[in-house]
């Protein structure tokens, strides 16, 4: 995995919604995409993250943004987020794991002395062409999605 800087192109990915399909970066050309990676269903910093970007869908909408939420947790799980919380935005599944390494968000983590491989929460802004125009590498969720709709509107001038 090389590491992704501002600037350089946005790696590809096709990646399942339930519900809604898959969804690929190359299928939002023409769009600033917001692409935020965390760690787990239904945790209470994964929740508080999911209903704040929902809450501010609408406002992202008018300033021609999408965004895409990716976790490796599984289709099912995603679907008892949405439901359980009234989530809008999307849920991708990386199951796999890939598109979390080929973006840096899967790393190895320590909790209690403990080593082991993790997702770290972090977000992209994708330019309408696909380049990366923003990186929150390490992100804390509180004040996160106004830092994202502030940088977007930056970006944008």
């Amino acid at each position: 995995m090389t590491e992704l800087k501002i600037g350089t192109l946005a790696p590809d990915f096709c990646l399942p919604d339930p519900g809604r399909g898959e969804i690929c970066l190359a299928n939002q050309r023409g769009k600033w995409v917001i692409l935020y990676f965390y760690p787990k269903d239904n945790t209470s910093g994964c929740t508080m993250e999911a209903l704040e970007f929902t809450a501010a869908e609408k406002e992202f909408k008018e300033k021609n943004a999408v965004i895409l939420a990716a976790s490796p947790d599984s289709l099912r799980s995603h679907t008892n987020f949405r439901e359980k919380h009234g989530l809008t935005i999307n849920l991708l599944s990386d199951n796999d794991k890939e598109t979390l390494q080929e973006y840096g968000a899967w790393q190895l983590k320590k909790m209690y002395g403990r080593e082991y491989m993790g997702v770290v929460r972090s977000t992209f802004i994708i330019d309408p062409d696909g380049y990366i125009a923003y990186i929150w590498p390490k992100v804390r969720v509180k004040g996160h999605v106004d830092a994202v709709m502030a940088k977007l509107e930056e970006l944008q001038q």
